[in-house]
């Protein structure tokens, strides 16, 4: 009776694989699992060749499938955040091993996945550092040469990779677009060129103030040459570049208040504050190449003053721009904050501009 009810169970669940199929080592089904992601962009596929080797194979590589067990793969993360790794590589090293066993499932190797529901780490985010035009204009001035790269990544808001994989022939100086087709990335310490992030070509616009330096830099060049290149003439780094231009001038700064990395840049081309009121948010996404649309209408936050107004202004009104520069109120303008939502616009006891809801001193005819 008992074998019959197994059976059923099994039969209904379909939880049941051939115990052989889970003999494969970790170690053997990683090699398998990784040379089948094709779908994947280089840089994310030896991100996920470097977890292995660093943190799977050394703990699991011997292992056979059918031996990992939820309760070890829990204490093997629980471990890896005790021996000092970061909650966000935790994450990550815990979302390999997930995906590998995941295959296994659908390979019917194992019935379950035994890295699911498993405690990982709360990853905390700092708030976003953005440039503002000052702080652009001076980056620029201390750039040297690449003042006008400075300002294409402030303006136009392209990726560090993709302002590296532009090419002469997709900069329209008639219509001042840029086609944006390409982005390199340096994976392995090698230059591979591919598409951009979304995997979709688009254009942006090209600011008039930007049309005469880039025209210098195609000057002797075919159309299929990159655009802005190294002082070699090869592609640019990022990690050289950031550390012969962009660091540089924020060290020399008396606060050192460094925006951390070069895609602060992004955040203002998001919030110019023409763009910000002219372009709808699904517009600013596209123009970006995927960049969130909710960012750009995330107000910029300032640190709190003695009064704790995180403007620093005691009095009432005004408001700051999407560049962060706190914009004073007009002589005309009232102060609206503590008021009632009946004292803020409409007809007293309103709160609703519906005229069928009115206040009982009117009447609806």
């Amino acid at each position: 009776m008992s074998v019959h009810v197994t059976t059923c169970t099994v039969a209904v669940m379909q939880t049941w694989t051939a115990p052989e199929r889970g003999r494969v080592t970790v170690a053997a089904w990683a090699e398998q699992w990784l040379a089948a992601q094709t779908s994947i962009k280089p840089s994310p596929r030896y991100r996920y060749g470097s977890l292995l080797r660093a943190h799977v194979l050394p703990r699991w590589g011997r292992h056979r499938l059918r031996d990992v067990t939820h309760a070890d793969v829990a204490a093997w993360v629980a471990q890896l955040r005790a021996q000092g790794s970061a909650p966000a590589t935790v994450r990550q090293t815990h979302r390999v091993f997930s995906l590998l066993l995941g295959l296994a499932v659908r390979d019917g190797r194992i019935p379950r996945n035994p890295a699911d529901r498993v405690p990982l780490p709360r990853v905390t985010r700092s708030e976003p550092r953005f440039l503002t035009h000052d702080e652009v204009e001076q980056l620029a001035g201390a750039a040297g040469d690449h003042a006008d790269a400075i300002r294409l990544l402030a303006c136009t808001g392209l990726r560090f990779g993709e302002m590296a994989a532009l090419r002469v022939r997709r900069v329209d100086f008639l219509r001042r677009r840029l086609t944006v087709a390409e982005s390199a990335t340096e994976v392995g310490g090698r230059i591979q060129f591919g598409t951009p992030k979304t995997h979709q070509q688009r254009t942006v616009p090209l600011p008039s103030a930007l049309a005469e330096p880039l025209a210098r830099r195609c000057e002797g060049k075919l159309p299929d040459d990159l655009l802005i290149t190294a002082p070699t003439g090869t592609a640019l780094r990022l990690r050289n570049w950031r550390r012969l231009v962009f660091d540089p001038p924020w060290r020399r700064r008396p606060h050192r208040r460094h925006p951390a990395r070069p895609p602060a840049y992004r955040g203002l081309a998001g919030r110019g504050e023409r763009r910000h009121r002219e372009e709808r948010p699904t517009d600013a996404r596209a123009r970006l190449g995927g960049h969130d649309a909710g960012c750009l209408l995330r107000p910029v936050r300032r640190r709190p003053d003695r009064s704790g107004r995180p403007d620093g202004r005691r009095g009432a009104g005004g408001h700051r721009s999407s560049c962060g520069r706190h914009v004073a109120p007009s002589p005309n303008e009232k102060p609206t904050r503590g008021k009632r939502a009946s004292q803020r616009g409409g007809p007293r006891g309103d709160r609703t501009h519906n005229p069928r809801i009115k206040s009982s001193q009117e009447t609806l005819f």
